[in-house]
């Protein structure tokens, strides 16, 4: 792994609601290395971007709270940091594109206005100086008539040219890390190969790491260097992408890859996961993935495993890796 950027260690957030305590994510770790892009993947409700929240201090309290662990980032641990000082961080040193850019922009003001508001924010920069970083980073992510865009406001841009710049906004201010919440998942697929190709040059040009969320398993083929699958607010493989894709060890990774359509076999009827993700107020005993499991075993259904080394750079959480087992069902 190249430099490690940002450390985030065994972090546990819940929320506290009239039905009862939320373990959203639960003993969560990962590494990301400078100028590395890491995915993490899993279904809807798996805790991705609640993770991403609490690593940039946006936790709603309440009824959020994060109960436990570190993240530390160059050094610095974020969950001891002031708030003053999390403001000087976020968007600065931390940036996030958020999933629906419409519910991210203020419709009252033009976005080269909420462009600037960061600049001045952040860099102290002037007005007039402000104005002209602005309009050169919607150039930069390559925005039709940017002199016009800057006057215009949120309602009068197509879905991709708001994500355009909600990217310029997040780069503005030139960031070490880049947190990207679907940052695709509104766009038709046209439009998303723009954005994807876009923030990986934008990444290399820049030096910056991307932390990427997203259900888009052929965007982390083409984007990511390492995976992290979640599952029920866990982590439950973690794998550089071509190990991932080539040898994957977690039942449900391999149902995430087998359920994706290819182009080079035809099929009547695409692979599916049965069931569907727990309702964390009423987990499963043992294994979390054990009820959709059809590889699951009667220790799978007692004991909660913990994550195992498949080999240097490959964990897993799983009694059985696929690899133990041949990748046959037992």
């Amino acid at each position: 792994m190249p430099d490690v950027l940002i450390d985030v260690r065994n972090i546990r957030t819940t929320f506290h609601i009239k039905e009862g305590v939320v373990p959203a994510i639960e003993g969560v770790s990962l590494q990301i290395g400078r100028q590395e892009t890491v995915a993490i993947v899993g279904e809807s409700g798996c805790g991705k971007s609640v993770t991403a929240l609490t690593i940039m201090r946006l936790i709603q309290s309440p009824p959020g709270r994060i109960e436990q662990g570190a993240v530390i980032f160059e050094g610095e641990d974020l969950l001891k940091a002031s708030e003053k000082r999390m403001r000087q961080i976020r968007g600065n040193d931390i940036a996030m594109i958020f999933q629906e850019p419409m519910t991210s922009l203020n419709p009252l003001l033009t976005v080269g206005f909420q462009i600037e508001e960061s600049l001045i924010l952040h860099q102290s920069l002037s007005k007039q100086e402000a104005y002209h970083k602005a309009l050169g980073m919607l150039k930069r992510v390559d925005i039709p008539a940017p002199e016009q865009r800057m006057h215009e406001y949120p309602h009068q841009l197509s879905g991709g040219m708001r994500q355009r710049v909600m990217i310029a906004m997040a780069l503005s201010c030139s960031p070490k890390l880049l947190i990207a919440d679907e940052p695709t998942t509104a766009l038709d697929v046209t439009i998303q190969a723009q954005i994807m190709i876009l923030m990986n040059s934008l990444r290399e040009e820049m030096g910056m790491a991307i932390m990427l969320i997203t259900h888009d398993l052929g965007v982390v083929a083409n984007m990511a260097d390492r995976v992290i699958v979640m599952y029920a607010g866990q982590v439950v493989e973690e794998a550089p992408v071509n190990d991932l894709f080539a040898h994957p060890q977690h039942p449900y990774t391999q149902g995430l890859l087998l359920s994706v359509p290819r182009l080079d076999a035809r099929v009547s009827k695409l692979n599916t996961i049965s069931g569907t993700v727990p309702n964390l107020l009423y987990l499963p005993r043992g294994c979390r993935f054990n009820p959709r499991c059809s590889y699951a075993q009667e220790r799978c259904q007692i004991e909660s495993p913990g994550l195992t080394q498949v080999n240097d750079a490959h964990s897993v959480r799983c009694w059985f890796p696929l690899g133990m087992m041949g990748g046959k069902k037992q």
